[in-house]
Formats: structure tokens, C-alpha cells, sequence
């Protein structure tokens, strides 16, 4: 196989249109490093597990619905120990920390960590950052032992405090090469994991034997390539229970509207399951779809409709959504967070206004509605079963992963299958409903809300998806005619 790598990528070309998008190993840079038997080995709880260890060949196809004559397409390395480890448990100094937002599922991905690199890998020196990156150059730190975090996933937030911003990259590796550091586990989302592909190159470039691993996090399922992001479910769980007392607020009286604010800066995955989830939903607006007010077809018409036929009405709107319909005034207030995320306007008063004013004034029509956002206790309640499972094998894979000497990585399932992911692919882009997808087509079948898109829109939206499939077809010509010269 033929190896093309940089700091970027790492790609590994084989038969018939294979492709490997590998990760970094600590031996890319320093050679001859000396590798160690794996102890769980010899760990009884694995012993009559068969084929624990996974294969140095295996992976995990990035797309496994192709078409006849498709090329094999993109694989990733699959996560999960490895027969050989590049260290020893009396030389690992690991350090963990959290960044961003609140979501389910933090504390339980801190308590995994912990006790995997005790339990089964005999390690004794695990430091916290206390208070995100900053905590880093601020000395904030914690001893962490499997006494210590034991019933820390029963709590929501982050047992290790967290922050937006601070991230001096100089002052971190400093502070890594000072202690003596040798794996660093990052949680945090798409910002966080930019922030440890940086770290990940200082360290490179100084030559230092530290595995960065990053444990993709944001409550907005936006992160590409993996499956889910942790706390998804719970957020959609919790979510159901802010449309449930919307629709009892609504139903409990004549011409009631419950109106429900849910996360989703850019991306309307939680409004979306929410509401198919739910079914007492009778509009669903994301940031994908844009919606307007006035005039056929627009929101308005559609709330009058529902409250003649039904005489109560659920509205569930991303905080993300609507934002183009912001006044001016609203709009040219440009801040953003310490992590350089424009600040939104809050769509849900807006939007609540807006419909009083309209319904008051315009047509006489007398409503009652309640507003209803529970942004903040959703992002601070602990797991549920699922995240809990879930955490559970995001950070045991990275702890594999770190072990077995591959860095600059962060995990996640891709179709069904846990595998490390180089920091690229996670920070390129952000995951977005596809809204000419089946599922939010069963969406608004669900809803019988309107589309908000014109025939003319339609129209396009279908001719841009025909290009992309032309493009993508030509590609894969030109791409099948290059493997032909590479060598196997």
C-alpha cells in the first residue's frame, strides 16, 4: 500500500478504489519507539472474550449504502485495543479536560476514562483540567482516581468545570511538557477539537511522545462523519417532555399555542426527533428550512388553519431558525462568545410576539400562547441509559486508541462501528438536516405542516442535487482512472 500523508492527511490507497483516511501515530515522528504487550491480555474480565483485539487491517467504510460499480470509497481506522501498546502503565501521565457547553453524558465520558486506564490498564497518575483549556496555564488541576469520579455520571454538567476560549496553544504544550503529560484526552465539540488539532501539531513539531485523543461533544448532533454526538438522545428524550407540557397548556384551552424553543444553532436535529418523537407537534422550524410569515403558504396562514380545525396548536422552533427574519436593529448587534460563536437573538420571544401582534391586530382572532424554553435544564441533566452506554465506549476507544500510540484523533461510530477519526474531518464542516431528505419529509408528513418552499424553489433544489450527483459520478471516473497508476 501507498502512504501520502502531511500534518493533514494520512491516506493509505489500496485495491479496487480503497481509501484509508488514517489518523497520526506517535512512530510517524518518533521512529523506533519500543512497544509493550497489551496487560488486558492477562485482565480476566476479557479473557474469554474472542477476537477482543482488533486487527492492525481492520476498518470501518465510511458510506455503506454504494451503488453498482461504485468504488470501494473511504475508510477509517477502526477503534479498539490493540495487541501492543506504545506505553507503560507507570509512564502514562494522562490529563482529561472539558470545554464548551454543558451536555448529557460529560461526567460519565471523565468517569470512563478514569477507570479504563486504571482498571484495565494499570495507570495510577490521571490529572483533571480544571475550567476548560485556560485551566491548563492556570494550574486549576484534580487528582482523578476511580474512588474519585465514581458517582460523578449520576450529575449533569461537567465534574471538571469547563469554559469558552482561552486557548494559547504555547502555554498548553508548555504546561503538557512541564508536568510531564504524555496523553491528553479532549472533550469539546467542533471549536474544542480545532483547538486540539493545533495542540496536536505544537506537539508534533516539538517532537514530544503525547497521544492528543478528542471526544467529539455538542448536544446539536452537527459533528460529520460519526453517527450521533453523546447527549443527543437524552436531549431528545428531555425535549419531549417541554412539548408535552406545551401541548397541555395548549389543548387546555380555546385557540391555545404552545410554542417550544429547543437547541440547534445551525443544525435541527434535536427540533426534528423532537418532534417526530413526540407527535402532538404541529410545526417544526430549523435553520435548514427557512420560513416565512406572511402572505400564501406562509406561517400565519398555517397557525390559522390548525386552530380552526383543531383549536390548539404545538409549534416547536430551533434557536438557530428564523434568524434572517430578526429585525435589522437585531441583526447588526454582530457579538459572539469567547469561542467565537455569533450570539443569537432569541427566536422563540420574537417569534412569540410576532404571532400575538399578528393574530391581535390583524384578524381579531383571540389566541393564548405560551412560551416555552427549557434550553438549559435539557443541556444540564445527567445521561440517560443510552448516552450512558454510549460514553461508556467513546472512552474506552480512546483510551485504546491513546495506548496503542495513535494521536491526533478523535472517535466516534461510523455506521454502527466505533473508529478514530483524523481532526480534520470532524472540524471541516458542519452537520446539517438534509431538508430533501426521507427524514424530514417524514417530518412534514407527520406534521402536515407546509414545506415553505415555492414550486420554483423545489424545482432548484432538485437541480442542485442532479449536478452534485453528476459531479460526484465524474470524480469517481477520475478517481478510478488515478488508482489504476498507484501502487499496491
Amino acid at each position: 500500500m501507498e502512504y501520502s500523508g502531511n500534518l493533514q492527511q494520512k491516506l493509505v490507497y489500496g485495491e479496487a478504489g480503497y481509501v484509508l483516511e488514517d489518523v497520526p501515530h506517535l512512530t510517524d515522528y518518533i521512529p523506533d519507539l519500543p512497544t509493550y504487550p497489551n496487560p488486558l491480555q492477562s485482565n480476566p474480565a476479557y479473557l474469554a472474550v474472542k477476537q477482543y483485539f482488533v486487527d492492525a487491517d481492520d476498518a470501518i467504510a465510511h458510506k455503506i449504502v454504494v451503488h453498482k460499480g461504485d468504488a470501494r470509497g473511504t475508510h477509517f481506522r477502526r477503534a479498539g485495543p490493540r495487541r501492543q501498546v506504545y506505553f507503560e502503565a507507570d509512564e502514562v501521565y494522562a490529563c482529561i479536560v472539558t470545554c464548551g457547553g454543558l451536555c448529557p453524558g460529560l461526567n460519565t465520558v471523565i468517569r470512563e476514562i478514569v477507570c479504563d486506564l486504571h482498571d484495565a490498564y494499570g495507570v495510577n497518575k490521571i490529572l483533571g483540567i480544571d475550567g476548560g483549556y485556560r485551566g491548563f496555564y492556570s494550574k486549576n488541576t484534580i487528582d482523578l482516581t476511580p474512588k474519585v469520579v465514581n458517582d460523578i455520571h449520576k450529575r449533569g454538567g461537567t465534574f471538571l468545570g469547563t469554559s469558552r476560549g482561552g486557548h494559547d496553544t504555547t502555554k498548553i504544550v508548555d504546561c503538557i511538557q512541564d508536568r510531564g503529560i504524555n496523553q491528553v484526552y479532549i472533550i469539546g465539540g467542533d471549536g474544542t477539537q480545532r483547538g486540539a488539532a493545533v495542540i496536536y501539531d505544537e506537539i508534533r513539531c516539538r517532537g514530544l511522545k503525547v497521544a492528543v485523543a478528542g471526544i467529539p461533544k455538542t448536544i446539536d448532533n452537527d459533528i460529520p462523519v460519526i453517527d450521533k454526538s453523546f447527549g443527543f438522545d437524552t436531549a431528545v428524550e428531555e425535549a419531549q417532555r417541554a412539548i408535552n407540557a406545551a401541548h397541555v397548556e395548549a389543548e387546555s384551552i380555546q385557540n391555545g399555542i404552545g410554542l417550544v424553543k429547543l437547541m440547534g444553532r445551525y443544525s435541527g436535529f434535536i427540533a426534528m426527533y423532537a418532534t417526530l418523537g413526540s407527535r402532538d407537534v404541529d410545526c417544526c422550524l430549523i435553520p435548514e428550512s427557512p420560513f416565512y410569515l406572511e402572505g400564501r403558504g406562509g406561517l400565519y396562514e398555517y397557525i390559522e388553519k390548525t386552530l380552526n380545525e383543531n383549536g390548539h396548536m404545538v409549534i416547536v422552533i430551533a434557536e438557530g431558525a428564523g434568524q434572517d427574519l430578526l429585525s435589522e436593529s437585531l441583526q447588526s448587534m454582530n457579538q459572539q462568545d469567547a469561542s467565537g460563536n455569533k450570539l443569537l437573538q432569541d427566536v422563540g420571544l420574537w417569534l412569540s410576539q410576532k404571532i400575538k401582534d399578528h393574530f391581535s391586530s390583524r384578524h381579531k382572532m383571540a389566541i393564548t400562547l405560551k412560551y416555552i424554553d427549557p434550553t438549559y435544564m435539557i443541556r444540564a441533566i445527567p445521561s440517560n441509559a443510552s448516552d450512558n452506554v454510549y460514553c461508556t465506549v467513546l472512552a474506552h476507544s480512546a483510551v485504546h486508541g491513546a495506548m496503542a500510540g495513535y494521536t491526533g484523533f478523535t472517535v466516534g461510530p461510523v455506521n454502527g462501528r466505533h473508529a478514530y477519526i483524523p481532526f480534520y474531518r470532524i472540524t471541516e464542516k458542519q452537520k446539517k438536516v438534509v431538508i430533501t431528505d426521507r427524514m424530514w419529509a417524514r417530518l412534514l408528513s407527520s406534521t402536515s405542516q407546509p414545506s415553505f418552499l415555492s414550486d420554483e424553489e423545489l424545482a432548484e433544489f432538485k437541480k442542485r442535487a442532479e449536478i452534485k450527483k453528476e459531479e460526484q459520478h465524474q470524480d469517481q471516473l477520475l478517481y478510478d482512472e488515478s488508482c489504476t497508476d498507484k501502487p499496491i
